[in-house]
């Protein structure tokens, strides 16, 4: 199993593509000069190598999980499978995973994307029902252990997170996640997994359970991205400071459906005078809230941005953030348009005046390279 977050672990179990995307507030200012192609390979980029390919996995979670440190210690057994591939020419794994036990079935996602600059790991963890991505668990591999933390409110307290792999072998790990509430002296585990790679290549991640109409609503918004695409991109060098110069770049996209259509994953070159441009963009659908939430990576920095969310309404899809930049908050717009079959239209814009008036500073026309091959696929 991938280390699934807290978050969302206790909402499930005890509760009840994206065209090429541009990186958000901060990325157009740098990003034309970052060239994936001219960093390094630094070490620890092949750590998670081993998990590549189908699992079967079982979950033991203990009832800490929802009450960390109060004495509780009774453990529930989920069964499943779990299907992990090397996206963003080898700068991320994504993990898709499906069990079940005592409170039903459970769908999670696991983003893991590599730092060449730190030469460390962020792993970023959603669900299929909530649809958001959780707080960032980052650390690295040292003599065949992986070792990931993080600080995160769990039953109103401040706790550190940690996730663990460990016993690694051609066929098999264990993960652990354990939580510490007195700055990591000691750790209570909650989360305990041992996965067995599944020999038959056929085999592959059980179905999930159909979803309501309800739930569906929205869930089929990006369909229209699925595909390869030629993208040209401009880009405006100076937002928010009365520049008028803009950045040209042309290159291409590949836009996959994920996670049984609860996700779409996006992988963009570009090229152009200022430069290389690498990047991928995550789209996740909270089924509940109708909503889809979206965040962006570029090659150099291996984080996820800022969550943008939004929906569509009459053929426009409109999603917004607050983010910094320069110093100061400002409000983030990404617009989809012009909608079709063989062509779309994106534009993301600023406002520092809480939405009064808008700077667009990004523009990113796509056309398909083949509708019939995509139709094919």
């Amino acid at each position: 199993m991938r280390g699934l977050k807290y978050v969302w672990l206790y909402l499930l179990l005890y509760g009840t593509t994206v065209f090429f995307q541009p990186l958000q507030a901060a990325a157009p200012q740098n990003s034309g000069a970052s060239s994936a192609r001219q960093q390094p390979e630094g070490d620890g980029q092949h750590d998670f190598d081993f998990e590549l390919g189908t699992w079967k996995t079982e979950l033991k979670l203990s009832s800490r999980l929802g009450h960390p440190f109060t004495g509780t210690d009774i453990w529930s057994v989920y069964e499943g499978t779990s299907v992990v591939r090397r996206i963003w020419n080898g700068k991320g794994n994504i993990v898709e995973l499906e069990v079940d036990g005592p409170t039903g079935h459970v769908e999670g996602l696991n983003l893991h994307l590599y730092n060449p600059q730190s030469h460390q790991w962020s792993l970023n963890f959603a669900n299929s029902r909530v649809g958001t991505v959780g707080v960032p668990t980052v650390g690295k591999f040292q003599k065949g252990r992986g070792e990931f933390y993080d600080q995160e409110t769990i039953s109103g307290r401040v706790m550190l997170v940690r996730n663990v792999w460990s016993d690694i072998t051609p066929n098999s790990c264990h993960f652990e996640q354990a939580f510490s509430d007195d700055g990591g002296k000691t750790w209570e585990t909650n989360w305990v997994a041992t996965d067995t790679r599944v020999t038959d290549e056929s085999a592959t991640v059980g179905t999930s359970p159909a979803k309501s109409a309800a739930e569906r609503a929205g869930q089929h918004d990006f369909d229209f991205s699925f595909g390869n695409w030629k993208t040209h991109i401009k880009r405006l060098q100076h937002p928010l400071s009365g520049s008028t110069m803009w950045m040209e770049y042309e290159g291409t996209s590949v836009v996959r459906k994920i996670w049984n259509g609860n996700a779409g994953l996006g992988e963009t070159e570009a090229d152009g005078p200022a430069g290389h441009l690498e990047a991928m963009s995550l789209r996740l659908y909270a089924p509940e809230a109708h909503q889809w939430n979206l965040t962006y990576a570029s090659s150099q920095g291996g984080t996820l941005s800022v969550t943008s969310s939004g929906e569509f309404k009459d053929g426009r899809g409109e999603f917004f953030d607050t983010e910094p930049f320069n110093g100061r908050n400002i409000l983030v717009r990404q617009v989809w348009s012009d909608m079709t079959p063989s062509s779309c239209h994106f534009e993301q814009a600023f406002s520092e005046d809480g939405g009064k008036t808008w700077e667009v500073n990004w523009i990113a026309t796509d056309t398909r390279v083949s509708v019939e091959s995509d139709k094919a696929q």
